[in-house]
């Protein structure tokens, strides 16, 4: 790895002209300096793309202008509108730290990094982001974008997702961070992980082209470098469309797995893949369906969703009832004009949206 001391300087000169040249889309939150927008902005961008949060984002604040409001919403309609964004323990921890906030705080945003990083899903980066951005606080962010810029230009070999990796890749942010403008400084280099040093880079307009170690060492697919594989659960979900009287059976997911408090039609999850009439014959077991109760009217093609560690695969079986079942409190019958105001999984609105 070459001297970073003398790169330093040169780093934050660059980067900064690349900022202040950059013709970049205009995105709703730049140079917000509304705590709450910003920390509704951040939540929004874990895990999501810039171009796909967009919308969601002002979406929240024409329903939720504050905190109060939204503190204040039903949960349900909370999830309709994060839903599709997906990681949905997000949006439960935004509802609980706007509660807190809202009551506990009445509703003044806390102003210091730790009591910002106390709040329920914000971590070191986020709260480096809010504190930066809001108050103008030294902090420098540390996500992905901006590991995979560091990585490459500075030509830092030490995974990422390691302890030792984590404490250089922290003391080299916070030796670049501008501390004058650490709002500013941040902003920049996070836009410029996300628009020229992608996984996918624009080598070719990059402004440190001349200077980065992973492009004049030709390792640009090399960095940055993690060392923890992700093992990846494989799951069989088989969904009942159970239709009687033009309504249609759903339930609210409860339990610690994914998509907790969405909505989804009754599901049946097998190890493997397994055939219609199998899961038919398990639903009856349940008391979800009647022999000779019910006429099977179609089975979907396979649909599929991967996650960041599991697999989901599975179909939909279209069922008419020919007597509505007696079943759990939790089950509820939507028509089919009704059925939009629940939040569904991603992989239920697949199904959904193909009909």
């Amino acid at each position: 790895m070459p001297d970073i001391s003398k790169n330093v300087r040169q780093f934050s000169r660059i980067l900064q002209q690349w900022n202040r040249e950059k013709n970049s889309r205009r995105m709703p939150w730049k140079g917000e300096k509304n705590p709450y927008r910003i920390w509704l902005s951040e939540i929004i961008l874990q895990q999501t793309r810039v171009e796909q949060g967009i919308n969601y984002y002002n979406n929240f604040i024409k329903t939720f202008p504050d905190v109060h409001t939204l503190a204040e919403a039903q949960e349900e309609k909370i999830f309709k509108l994060w839903e599709g964004l997906g990681y949905y323990t997000r949006c439960r921890n935004l509802i609980a730290s706007a509660r807190y906030i809202s009551k506990e705080l009445n509703g003044k945003f806390p102003v210091t990094y730790e009591e910002i990083q106390s709040l329920k899903g914000v971590g070191p980066y986020t709260a480096a982001a809010i504190s930066s951005f809001a108050f103008n606080l030294p902090h420098a962010v540390l996500d992905g974008n901006v590991f995979r810029v560091l990585a490459r230009v500075f030509g830092i070999a030490d995974p990422i997702d390691s302890s030792k990796g984590k404490k250089k890749f922290t003391e080299l942010a916070n030796q670049l961070l501008d501390k004058k403008q650490p709002g500013q400084y941040n902003q920049a280099i996070m836009d410029f992980g996300a628009v020229v040093c992608k996984p996918a880079p624009l080598c070719d307009h990059c402004p440190f082209k001349k200077n980065c170690f992973a492009f004049l060492h030709e390792k640009i697919n090399e960095l940055p470098v993690k060392e923890k594989k992700i093992s990846i659960r494989k799951r069989w979900f088989y969904y009942l469309v159970m239709e009687y009287k033009g309504k249609t059976a759903v339930q609210q997911r409860t339990g610690k797995d994914i998509w907790q408090q969405l909505y989804q039609f009754p599901m049946i999850e097998t190890g493997k893949e397994t055939g219609p009439e199998t899961i038919l014959r398990l639903a009856e077991k349940k008391g979800w369906l009647e022999k000779n109760g019910f006429d099977m009217v179609s089975i979907s093609s396979r649909y599929k969703q991967l996650l960041s560690h599991q697999s989901i695969a599975g179909q939909f079986i279209t069922i008419k009832l020919k007597r509505k079942p007696v079943l759990k409190n939790d089950w509820r019958w939507p028509s089919k004009n009704t059925l939009n105001k629940y939040a569904f999984p991603k992989f239920i609105n697949q199904y959904r949206d193909s009909r």
